[in-house]
Protein backbone atom coordinates (compact mmCIF):
# COMPACT_ATOMS: atom_id res chain seq x y z
CA UNK A 1 0.00 0.00 0.00
CA UNK A 2 1.73 3.22 -1.13
CA UNK A 3 2.43 5.83 1.53
CA UNK A 4 1.36 8.72 -0.71
CA UNK A 5 -2.36 9.26 -1.26
CA UNK A 6 -4.03 11.34 -3.99
CA UNK A 7 -6.22 14.33 -3.17
CA UNK A 8 -9.55 13.37 -4.72
CA UNK A 9 -12.86 14.84 -3.63
CA UNK A 10 -14.13 14.75 -0.04
CA UNK A 11 -15.80 11.62 1.29
CA UNK A 12 -19.22 12.27 2.92
CA UNK A 13 -19.04 12.22 6.71
CA UNK A 14 -21.15 9.06 6.83
CA UNK A 15 -19.25 7.43 3.96
CA UNK A 16 -22.37 7.28 1.76
CA UNK A 17 -21.88 6.14 -1.84
CA UNK A 18 -23.77 7.37 -4.92
CA UNK A 19 -26.83 5.31 -5.83
CA UNK A 20 -25.27 4.32 -9.15
CA UNK A 21 -22.31 2.75 -7.32
CA UNK A 22 -24.66 0.60 -5.25
CA UNK A 23 -26.62 -0.56 -8.30
CA UNK A 24 -25.74 -4.17 -9.05
CA UNK A 25 -24.06 -4.64 -5.68
CA UNK A 26 -23.82 -8.35 -5.01
CA UNK A 27 -23.82 -9.23 -8.70
CA UNK A 28 -20.08 -8.49 -8.82
CA UNK A 29 -17.53 -10.36 -6.69
CA UNK A 30 -16.97 -8.66 -3.32
CA UNK A 31 -13.95 -8.88 -1.06
CA UNK A 32 -12.43 -7.30 2.05
CA UNK A 33 -8.93 -6.00 2.57
CA UNK A 34 -7.75 -5.28 6.13
CA UNK A 35 -4.61 -3.19 6.50
CA UNK A 36 -2.54 -3.69 9.64
CA UNK A 37 -0.01 -0.83 9.67
CA UNK A 38 2.39 -2.07 12.35
CA UNK A 39 5.95 -3.35 11.87
CA UNK A 40 8.61 -4.35 14.38
CA UNK A 41 11.19 -2.48 12.29
CA UNK A 42 11.06 -0.66 8.97
CA UNK A 43 12.80 -2.44 6.10
CA UNK A 44 15.21 -0.24 4.18
CA UNK A 45 13.32 -0.53 0.87
CA UNK A 46 9.80 -0.11 2.27
CA UNK A 47 7.59 2.81 1.22
CA UNK A 48 4.32 1.31 2.49
CA UNK A 49 2.01 2.94 5.02
CA UNK A 50 3.55 1.27 8.07
CA UNK A 51 4.68 2.39 11.53
CA UNK A 52 6.98 1.05 14.20
CA UNK A 53 6.12 1.34 17.90
CA UNK A 54 8.65 4.15 18.39
CA UNK A 55 7.16 6.12 15.48
CA UNK A 56 3.69 5.88 17.01
CA UNK A 57 4.57 6.63 20.63
CA UNK A 58 5.29 10.27 19.92
CA UNK A 59 2.43 10.89 17.48
CA UNK A 60 -0.34 8.37 17.90
CA UNK A 61 -1.39 7.91 21.48
CA UNK A 62 -4.14 5.48 22.40
CA UNK A 63 -5.96 5.86 19.08
CA UNK A 64 -2.97 4.36 17.24
CA UNK A 65 -2.33 1.54 19.72
CA UNK A 66 -1.95 -2.05 18.55
CA UNK A 67 -3.85 -3.15 21.66
CA UNK A 68 -7.12 -1.56 20.50
CA UNK A 69 -6.60 -1.85 16.76
CA UNK A 70 -8.93 -4.80 16.21
CA UNK A 71 -11.85 -2.97 17.82
CA UNK A 72 -11.18 0.10 15.67
CA UNK A 73 -11.23 -1.94 12.47
CA UNK A 74 -14.39 -3.72 13.59
CA UNK A 75 -16.04 -0.30 13.84
CA UNK A 76 -15.17 0.29 10.19
CA UNK A 77 -16.52 -3.12 9.23
CA UNK A 78 -19.83 -2.15 10.87
CA UNK A 79 -19.73 1.16 9.01
CA UNK A 80 -19.24 -0.76 5.75
CA UNK A 81 -22.43 -2.71 6.39
CA UNK A 82 -24.37 0.55 6.92
CA UNK A 83 -22.94 2.16 3.79
CA UNK A 84 -23.58 -0.86 1.58
CA UNK A 85 -27.12 -1.41 2.85
CA UNK A 86 -28.99 -4.66 3.04
CA UNK A 87 -27.80 -6.22 -0.21
CA UNK A 88 -26.95 -9.90 0.00
CA UNK A 89 -23.20 -9.63 -0.17
CA UNK A 90 -21.28 -12.74 0.89
CA UNK A 91 -17.57 -11.99 1.00
CA UNK A 92 -15.60 -14.13 -1.45
CA UNK A 93 -12.10 -13.13 -0.37
CA UNK A 94 -10.51 -11.54 2.70
CA UNK A 95 -6.90 -10.39 2.74
CA UNK A 96 -4.98 -9.09 5.77
CA UNK A 97 -1.96 -7.10 4.63
CA UNK A 98 0.46 -4.61 6.04
CA UNK A 99 2.68 -3.85 7.66
CA UNK A 100 2.87 -7.10 9.51
CA UNK A 101 -0.60 -8.42 10.39
CA UNK A 102 0.96 -11.19 12.48
CA UNK A 103 2.39 -8.66 14.93
CA UNK A 104 -1.14 -8.64 16.33
CA UNK A 105 -2.30 -11.59 18.43
CA UNK A 106 -3.85 -14.31 16.29
CA UNK A 107 -7.06 -13.80 18.29
CA UNK A 108 -7.27 -10.21 17.00
CA UNK A 109 -7.06 -11.31 13.36
CA UNK A 110 -9.69 -13.96 14.02
CA UNK A 111 -11.96 -11.37 15.71
CA UNK A 112 -11.75 -9.02 12.72
CA UNK A 113 -12.52 -11.90 10.38
CA UNK A 114 -15.42 -12.82 12.66
CA UNK A 115 -16.82 -9.30 12.35
CA UNK A 116 -16.75 -9.55 8.55
CA UNK A 117 -18.51 -12.91 8.80
CA UNK A 118 -21.12 -11.51 11.20
CA UNK A 119 -21.90 -8.40 9.14
CA UNK A 120 -21.75 -9.83 5.62
CA UNK A 121 -21.34 -13.58 5.73
CA UNK A 122 -18.57 -15.47 3.98
CA UNK A 123 -19.08 -17.35 0.73
CA UNK A 124 -18.92 -21.12 1.18
CA UNK A 125 -15.59 -21.25 -0.67
CA UNK A 126 -14.22 -17.95 0.67
CA UNK A 127 -10.45 -17.47 0.47
CA UNK A 128 -9.02 -15.93 3.67
CA UNK A 129 -5.38 -14.83 3.54
CA UNK A 130 -2.92 -13.11 5.82
CA UNK A 131 0.55 -11.87 5.11
CA UNK A 132 3.19 -12.83 7.68
CA UNK A 133 6.83 -12.21 8.41
CA UNK A 134 8.65 -15.48 9.10
CA UNK A 135 9.95 -14.27 12.46
CA UNK A 136 6.49 -13.26 13.68
CA UNK A 137 4.76 -16.67 13.81
CA UNK A 138 5.20 -20.10 15.36
CA UNK A 139 3.29 -23.38 15.14
CA UNK A 140 0.75 -22.43 17.81
CA UNK A 141 0.04 -19.05 16.19
CA UNK A 142 -0.56 -20.68 12.81
CA UNK A 143 -2.82 -23.31 14.33
CA UNK A 144 -4.91 -20.58 15.96
CA UNK A 145 -5.28 -18.75 12.65
CA UNK A 146 -6.29 -21.92 10.85
CA UNK A 147 -8.86 -22.80 13.51
CA UNK A 148 -10.23 -19.25 13.18
CA UNK A 149 -10.95 -19.59 9.46
CA UNK A 150 -7.76 -18.58 7.63
CA UNK A 151 -6.86 -20.94 4.79
CA UNK A 152 -4.11 -19.09 2.92
CA UNK A 153 -0.89 -17.45 4.14
CA UNK A 154 1.80 -15.43 2.39
CA UNK A 155 5.31 -15.28 3.86
CA UNK A 156 7.78 -12.53 3.01
CA UNK A 157 10.83 -14.61 2.09
CA UNK A 158 12.51 -12.11 -0.28
CA UNK A 159 15.83 -14.00 -0.52
CA UNK A 160 17.68 -17.07 0.70
CA UNK A 161 21.02 -15.25 0.95
CA UNK A 162 22.10 -13.54 4.22
CA UNK A 163 23.88 -10.61 2.54
CA UNK A 164 20.83 -9.85 0.37
CA UNK A 165 18.55 -9.92 3.41
CA UNK A 166 20.91 -7.51 5.16
CA UNK A 167 20.71 -5.01 2.29
CA UNK A 168 16.91 -5.25 2.41
CA UNK A 169 17.05 -5.00 6.24
CA UNK A 170 14.90 -8.07 6.68
CA UNK A 171 14.77 -9.54 10.17
CA UNK A 172 14.58 -13.29 9.49
CA UNK A 173 17.39 -15.75 8.87
CA UNK A 174 17.74 -17.87 5.72
CA UNK A 175 15.75 -21.07 6.02
CA UNK A 176 13.11 -19.66 8.34
CA UNK A 177 10.51 -18.99 5.57
CA UNK A 178 10.82 -22.59 4.42
CA UNK A 179 10.29 -23.76 8.01
CA UNK A 180 7.21 -21.54 8.25
CA UNK A 181 5.80 -22.97 5.02
CA UNK A 182 6.07 -26.45 6.53
CA UNK A 183 4.47 -25.28 9.80
CA UNK A 184 1.58 -23.72 7.86
CA UNK A 185 0.98 -26.94 5.96
CA UNK A 186 1.07 -28.89 9.22
CA UNK A 187 -1.47 -26.47 10.71
CA UNK A 188 -3.83 -27.23 7.82
CA UNK A 189 -3.41 -24.23 5.52
CA UNK A 190 -4.56 -25.21 2.05
CA UNK A 191 -2.51 -22.55 0.30
CA UNK A 192 0.95 -21.12 1.03
CA UNK A 193 2.72 -18.33 -0.87
CA UNK A 194 6.33 -17.20 -0.68
CA UNK A 195 7.22 -13.65 -1.81
CA UNK A 196 10.60 -13.12 -3.46
CA UNK A 197 12.40 -9.93 -4.52
CA UNK A 198 15.01 -9.84 -7.28
CA UNK A 199 17.46 -7.13 -8.27
CA UNK A 200 18.69 -6.19 -4.79
CA UNK A 201 22.04 -4.34 -4.98
CA UNK A 202 24.81 -6.89 -4.55
CA UNK A 203 22.66 -9.87 -5.52
CA UNK A 204 24.28 -12.17 -8.10
CA UNK A 205 22.70 -14.61 -10.54
CA UNK A 206 23.79 -17.43 -8.23
CA UNK A 207 22.12 -15.70 -5.27
CA UNK A 208 18.86 -15.40 -7.19
CA UNK A 209 19.06 -18.98 -8.40
CA UNK A 210 19.57 -20.15 -4.80
CA UNK A 211 16.53 -18.16 -3.67
CA UNK A 212 14.36 -19.68 -6.39
CA UNK A 213 15.56 -23.18 -5.55
CA UNK A 214 14.91 -22.63 -1.84
CA UNK A 215 11.41 -21.30 -2.50
CA UNK A 216 10.52 -24.20 -4.80
CA UNK A 217 12.01 -26.67 -2.35
CA UNK A 218 9.71 -25.41 0.40
CA UNK A 219 6.74 -26.73 -1.59
CA UNK A 220 4.36 -23.72 -1.64
CA UNK A 221 1.59 -23.78 -4.20
CA UNK A 222 2.16 -20.11 -5.09
CA UNK A 223 5.31 -17.99 -5.55
CA UNK A 224 5.45 -14.24 -6.22
CA UNK A 225 8.61 -12.63 -7.61
CA UNK A 226 8.90 -8.85 -7.77
CA UNK A 227 11.63 -6.63 -9.13
CA UNK A 228 13.00 -4.37 -6.42
CA UNK A 229 11.73 -0.82 -6.84
CA UNK A 230 13.87 1.78 -5.10
CA UNK A 231 11.43 4.35 -3.74
CA UNK A 232 12.51 7.90 -2.95
CA UNK A 233 12.54 8.65 0.76
CA UNK A 234 13.61 5.14 1.80
CA UNK A 235 16.88 4.29 3.50
CA UNK A 236 17.84 2.12 0.54
CA UNK A 237 17.44 5.06 -1.86
CA UNK A 238 19.63 7.19 0.41
CA UNK A 239 22.36 4.52 0.47
CA UNK A 240 22.33 4.27 -3.32
CA UNK A 241 22.43 8.06 -3.66
CA UNK A 242 25.47 8.21 -1.37
CA UNK A 243 27.20 5.57 -3.48
CA UNK A 244 27.35 2.98 -0.70
CA UNK A 245 25.72 0.31 -2.88
CA UNK A 246 25.10 0.14 -6.64
CA UNK A 247 21.78 0.48 -8.40
CA UNK A 248 20.67 -2.63 -10.30
CA UNK A 249 19.91 -1.91 -13.95
CA UNK A 250 16.93 -2.99 -16.03
CA UNK A 251 18.90 -5.57 -18.01
CA UNK A 252 19.71 -7.43 -14.79
CA UNK A 253 16.04 -7.30 -13.79
CA UNK A 254 15.09 -8.81 -17.16
CA UNK A 255 17.67 -11.59 -16.81
CA UNK A 256 16.43 -12.42 -13.30
CA UNK A 257 12.83 -12.54 -14.51
CA UNK A 258 13.79 -15.01 -17.22
CA UNK A 259 15.58 -17.13 -14.62
CA UNK A 260 12.41 -17.10 -12.49
CA UNK A 261 10.22 -18.15 -15.40
CA UNK A 262 12.57 -20.99 -16.32
CA UNK A 263 12.95 -22.32 -12.77
CA UNK A 264 9.30 -22.01 -11.80
CA UNK A 265 7.84 -23.46 -14.98
CA UNK A 266 10.25 -26.41 -14.72
CA UNK A 267 9.00 -26.98 -11.16
CA UNK A 268 5.33 -27.10 -12.19
CA UNK A 269 4.30 -23.48 -11.66
CA UNK A 270 2.63 -21.37 -14.32
CA UNK A 271 2.39 -17.60 -14.53
CA UNK A 272 -1.09 -16.16 -14.28
CA UNK A 273 -0.04 -12.55 -13.64
CA UNK A 274 3.28 -11.02 -14.63
CA UNK A 275 4.76 -11.34 -11.12
CA UNK A 276 2.82 -14.37 -9.86
CA UNK A 277 3.08 -18.10 -10.44
CA UNK A 278 0.81 -20.86 -9.13
CA UNK A 279 0.76 -24.65 -9.39
CA UNK A 280 -0.51 -25.46 -12.86
CA UNK A 281 -2.35 -28.54 -11.60
CA UNK A 282 -4.48 -26.56 -9.10
CA UNK A 283 -6.45 -23.50 -10.24
CA UNK A 284 -7.34 -22.78 -6.58
CA UNK A 285 -3.65 -22.04 -5.91
CA UNK A 286 -4.06 -18.64 -7.56
CA UNK A 287 -4.67 -15.70 -5.23
CA UNK A 288 -8.35 -15.01 -5.83
CA UNK A 289 -8.22 -11.82 -3.81
CA UNK A 290 -5.64 -10.28 -6.13
CA UNK A 291 -7.62 -11.51 -9.11
CA UNK A 292 -10.53 -9.52 -7.69
CA UNK A 293 -8.37 -6.35 -7.89
CA UNK A 294 -7.06 -7.13 -11.35
CA UNK A 295 -10.53 -7.69 -12.80
CA UNK A 296 -12.16 -4.56 -11.35
CA UNK A 297 -14.51 -6.22 -8.86
CA UNK A 298 -15.73 -4.62 -5.61
CA UNK A 299 -13.84 -4.57 -2.32
CA UNK A 300 -13.85 -2.66 0.94
CA UNK A 301 -10.46 -1.72 2.35
CA UNK A 302 -10.42 -1.26 6.14
CA UNK A 303 -7.55 0.34 8.03
CA UNK A 304 -5.32 3.42 7.75
CA UNK A 305 -4.59 4.35 4.14
CA UNK A 306 -6.61 1.40 2.81
CA UNK A 307 -8.21 1.80 -0.63
CA UNK A 308 -11.70 0.60 -1.54
CA UNK A 309 -13.64 0.27 -4.80
CA UNK A 310 -17.36 -0.23 -5.25
CA UNK A 311 -19.23 0.25 -8.52
CA UNK A 312 -16.75 2.70 -10.05
CA UNK A 313 -16.12 4.72 -6.90
CA UNK A 314 -12.64 4.48 -5.40
CA UNK A 315 -11.82 5.95 -2.01
CA UNK A 316 -9.01 5.84 0.52
CA UNK A 317 -8.79 6.22 4.28
CA UNK A 318 -6.81 8.65 6.39
CA UNK A 319 -3.22 7.47 6.39
CA UNK A 320 -2.13 7.82 10.02
CA UNK A 321 -3.55 5.32 12.55
CA UNK A 322 -4.40 8.12 15.00
CA UNK A 323 -6.40 10.12 12.42
CA UNK A 324 -8.08 6.92 11.27
CA UNK A 325 -9.03 5.95 14.82
CA UNK A 326 -10.20 9.46 15.70
CA UNK A 327 -12.69 9.54 12.82
CA UNK A 328 -14.24 6.21 13.79
CA UNK A 329 -14.32 7.18 17.48
CA UNK A 330 -16.43 10.18 16.46
CA UNK A 331 -18.80 8.03 14.40
CA UNK A 332 -17.44 9.36 11.10
CA UNK A 333 -16.10 7.71 7.98
CA UNK A 334 -12.29 7.52 8.02
CA UNK A 335 -12.34 8.19 4.26
CA UNK A 336 -9.96 10.97 3.28
CA UNK A 337 -10.77 11.31 -0.41
CA UNK A 338 -12.42 9.59 -3.33
CA UNK A 339 -12.78 9.63 -7.09
CA UNK A 340 -15.65 8.65 -9.36
CA UNK A 341 -14.28 6.70 -12.29
CA UNK A 342 -15.58 7.59 -15.73
CA UNK A 343 -16.29 4.97 -18.37
CA UNK A 344 -12.98 5.94 -19.99
CA UNK A 345 -11.13 5.57 -16.67
CA UNK A 346 -12.50 2.08 -16.29
CA UNK A 347 -11.66 1.12 -19.87
CA UNK A 348 -8.05 2.22 -19.41
CA UNK A 349 -7.76 0.46 -16.05
CA UNK A 350 -9.07 -2.77 -17.54
CA UNK A 351 -6.35 -2.68 -20.17
CA UNK A 352 -3.66 -1.76 -17.62
CA UNK A 353 -4.58 -4.62 -15.30
CA UNK A 354 -5.97 -7.36 -17.51
CA UNK A 355 -3.08 -7.25 -19.95
CA UNK A 356 -0.84 -8.39 -17.08
CA UNK A 357 -2.90 -11.57 -16.71
CA UNK A 358 -2.35 -14.84 -18.57
CA UNK A 359 -5.98 -14.59 -19.72
CA UNK A 360 -5.16 -11.20 -21.28
CA UNK A 361 -7.58 -8.42 -22.15
CA UNK A 362 -10.29 -8.29 -24.84
CA UNK A 363 -9.17 -6.55 -28.03
CA UNK A 364 -12.60 -4.90 -28.13
CA UNK A 365 -11.41 -2.59 -25.33
CA UNK A 366 -8.89 -0.96 -27.67
CA UNK A 367 -9.46 2.22 -29.63
CA UNK A 368 -8.25 2.35 -33.26
CA UNK A 369 -4.79 3.64 -32.26
CA UNK A 370 -4.50 0.95 -29.59
CA UNK A 371 -5.66 -1.71 -32.04
CA UNK A 372 -2.93 -0.66 -34.47
CA UNK A 373 -0.40 -0.83 -31.62
CA UNK A 374 -1.64 -4.34 -30.82
CA UNK A 375 -1.06 -5.38 -34.45
CA UNK A 376 2.51 -4.08 -34.20
CA UNK A 377 3.03 -5.84 -30.86
CA UNK A 378 1.82 -9.08 -32.42
CA UNK A 379 4.27 -8.67 -35.29
CA UNK A 380 7.08 -7.91 -32.85
CA UNK A 381 6.43 -11.10 -30.90
CA UNK A 382 5.06 -9.33 -27.83
CA UNK A 383 1.55 -10.85 -28.03
CA UNK A 384 0.54 -14.49 -28.45
CA UNK A 385 -0.88 -15.33 -31.88
CA UNK A 386 -3.58 -17.87 -30.95
CA UNK A 387 -5.37 -15.77 -28.30
CA UNK A 388 -5.07 -12.74 -30.61
CA UNK A 389 -6.97 -14.60 -33.32
CA UNK A 390 -9.67 -15.26 -30.70
CA UNK A 391 -9.96 -11.58 -29.77
CA UNK A 392 -7.64 -11.34 -26.76
CA UNK A 393 -4.28 -9.66 -26.18
CA UNK A 394 -2.03 -12.01 -24.18
CA UNK A 395 1.61 -11.21 -23.53
CA UNK A 396 4.37 -13.53 -24.68
CA UNK A 397 7.37 -14.05 -22.40
CA UNK A 398 9.18 -11.25 -24.22
CA UNK A 399 6.03 -9.16 -23.91
CA UNK A 400 6.03 -9.66 -20.15
CA UNK A 401 9.53 -8.18 -20.00
CA UNK A 402 8.19 -5.10 -21.80
CA UNK A 403 4.71 -5.10 -20.27
CA UNK A 404 4.70 -1.44 -19.22
CA UNK A 405 5.64 -0.28 -22.71
CA UNK A 406 3.06 -2.55 -24.36
CA UNK A 407 0.33 -1.26 -22.05
CA UNK A 408 1.23 2.36 -22.79
CA UNK A 409 0.82 1.73 -26.51
CA UNK A 410 -2.46 -0.17 -26.21
CA UNK A 411 -4.26 2.38 -24.06
CA UNK A 412 -3.87 5.11 -26.72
Amino acid sequence: MPSALPDGEPVPADGALPAEALAGLGERPFGFYVHVPYCATRCGYCDFNTYTASELRSSGGALASQDTYAETVIEEIRLARKVLGDAELPVRTVFFGGGTPTLLPAADLVRMLGAIRAEFGLAADAEVTTEANPESVDARYLEELRAGGFDRISFGMQSARPHVLRVLERGHTPGRPEECAALARAAGFAHVNLDLIYGTPGETDDDWRASLNAAVGAGPDHISAYALIVEEGTRLAARIRRGEIPMTDDDVHADRYLMAEEALSAAGYGWYEVSNWARVDDRSARCRHNELYWTGADWWGAGPGAHSHVGGVRWWNAKHPAAYGQALAEGLSPGQGRELLTAEDRRVERILLELRLSDGCPLELLRPEGAQAAERALGDGLLEAAPYAEGRAVLTLRGRLLADAVVRDLVD
